[in-house]
């Protein structure tokens, strides 16, 4: 289990279920013919893109690369900005609420090799830009509408 569910626990074990602010890094990831990688959760087995919390005293350039290393086992470079997406009104599947602060960057593979856990990352897949599966939440939804529409530098 990463670092950073090890910090929301233990935030979770002061504040129970109640809204906290969280923030996110993740992003896409593309092979050679175009399709973006998605990563089925295992907390809800649905389509998202990669990645997960910024820990404390971790830049998000280190939370995103240490991410992506995680769940996809690939090592990356961090590309470019996308966008910064919120939802005040995130609600997981155990119940837990959180104003939910995520940032999308396109990343470049430099190496590893791709593969799952089967705990917190289900299944990995590309996928056609035009052909993704439903993604499990709002903000990834817009991230995935700004990479088709080639946008940079959003703030939603």
């Amino acid at each position: 289990m990463g670092a950073s569910r090890d910090y929301i626990r233990w935030l979770r074990s002061k504040v129970g279920h109640e809204r906290i602010i969280l923030n996110f890094v993740g992003g896409c990831i593309f092979n050679g013919k175009g399709e973006v990688l998605l990563q089925r959760r295992g907390d809800s087995s649905l389509w998202g893109f990669p990645g997960g919390a910024i820990e404390p005293g971790e830049s998000i350039c280190e939370a995103a690369i240490r991410e992506i290393k995680e769940e996809t086992g690939l090592d990356v470079e961090v590309k470019k900005l996308i966008g910064i997406y919120t939802d005040p009104c995130m609600e997981y599947p155990n119940g837990d609420l959180a104003h939910s602060i995520c940032i999308g960057v396109e990343f470049g593979v430099l190496g590893g090799t791709l593969g799952c856990d089967h705990v917190e990352t289900l299944e990995l897949k590309y996928f056609p830009l035009d052909a993704p599966p439903p993604l499990f939440c709002m903000q990834h939804e817009n991230l995935l509408r700004d990479i088709r529409q080639k946008r940079c530098g959003v703030i939603d």
